[in-house]
C-alpha cells in the first residue's frame, strides 16, 4: 500500500522514543532562534564587528507544549529591545511544520527548501540560504547518528514492516520503500531501532537493513571474530546465531 507520510511521527510521539522527538524539536527550535538573532544583532554569537547592532543578554526559560510533550527552550534576551519567537504565538501550526521536517529527516535526509518553508511557517525572518543549508547538515548528522548508534542490551522482541511513502527526487515525486524496525527489551521499554529507505522491497535491501541492525548490536563482529580464530586453527565456522551466545 502506498501512503503520503509515514507514521514515524506517531511511533516517536509515545513510549521513550518521545524523548528523542522532543531533543530534535528542542534543538532546530533553538539553532532556528539563535540564527534569527543573529541577524537581528548583525552578528554572529561572540562575534567582533564594527557592523554589530545589538547584544544578546543570557536567556530566558519557556515550556513548549508539543504532541511529543513539553520541550524546555531557552529563548535569547537582547540588550536592547526584546525578543520573542513567532512559532510560540497561539494558533501558530509551527510545531506541526516543525515534527514533518523532523520527520522528513528520517525518511529521505532533510532539504534546504524544506527548512526555507518551515522557517516560513514558523513566522521567522533574517535567516540567509547558507544558514539554511548549515543547519540542514547539523539535522543531518544528528539524525545519521540516531541511526546508526550501537544497539545494546537484550531485546527478545523484534518487529520489522515495511511500507512504501511519496517523496521529492530530482523535481519528481517518486515512491520509495521504508523499512522499520521496532524492539522491546527486557525491560518492557519499547524503541525505534532502524529505520532504512529503498527504492523497492528487494531482497538485497531486507539483507542490508538486517544486516546493518546485527553490526550495531556488534554480532557481526564477534561473527568475524570467531570466524577467524577457527580459520586460524584450520577450520572454517559458520555465520550463525550460536557464535555470539
Amino acid at each position: 500500500m502506498t501512503i503520503d507520510k509515514i507514521a514515524l511521527q506517531e511511533l516517536l510521539e509515545k513510549g521513550p522514543d518521545a524523548d528523542l522527538l522532543r531533543e530534535m524539536i528542542g534543538f532546530v527550535a533553538e539553532r532556528l532562534m539563535a540564527l534569527e538573532v543573529e541577524g537581528l544583532c548583525s552578528a554572529g554569537h561572540g562575534e567582533r564587528t564594527p557592523a554589530r547592532t545589538n547584544q544578546r543578554n543570557g536567556f530566558r526559560e519557556r515550556a513548549w507544549d508539543t504532541r511529543a510533550g513539553a520541550v524546555a527552550l531557552g529563548i535569547p534576551k537582547l540588550r536592547k529591545g526584546s525578543y520573542f519567537p513567532g512559532f510560540l504565538e497561539p494558533r501558530r501550526t509551527a510545531e506541526k511544520a516543525l515534527t514533518a521536517v523532523i520527520q522528513e529527516a528520517y525518511v529521505q535526509g532533510i532539504s534546504t527548501r524544506s527548512v526555507d518553508d518551515l522557517v516560513k511557517a514558523m513566522g521567522m525572518t533574517g535567516i540567509s540560504k547558507s544558514q539554511v543549508s548549515r543547519l540542514c547538515q547539523e539535522i543531518d548528522v544528528r539524525v545519521g547518528a540516531f541511526l546508526d548508534r550501537p544497539i545494546e542490551g537484550d531485546w527478545p522482541y523484534l518487529w520489522i514492516d515495511a511500507t512504501y511513502v511519496k517523496v521529492r527526487e530530482a523535481g519528481r515525486i517518486v515512491s520509495v520503500a521504508v523499512i522499520i524496525a521496532v524492539a522491546v527489551n527486557t525491560d518492557g521499554r519499547r524503541e525505534v531501532l532502524g529505520l532504512a529507505v529503498g527504492p523497492s522491497e528487494a531482497e538485497p535491501f531486507w539483507t542490508a537493513f538486517l544486516r546493518s541492525l546485527l553490526r550495531r548490536a556488534g554480532v557481526l563482529k564477534a561473527r568475524h571474530e570467531a570466524r577467524l580464530a577457527k580459520k586460524l586453527q584450520g577450520s572454517a565456522v559458520p555465520l550463525s546465531t550460536e557464535e555470539t551466545a
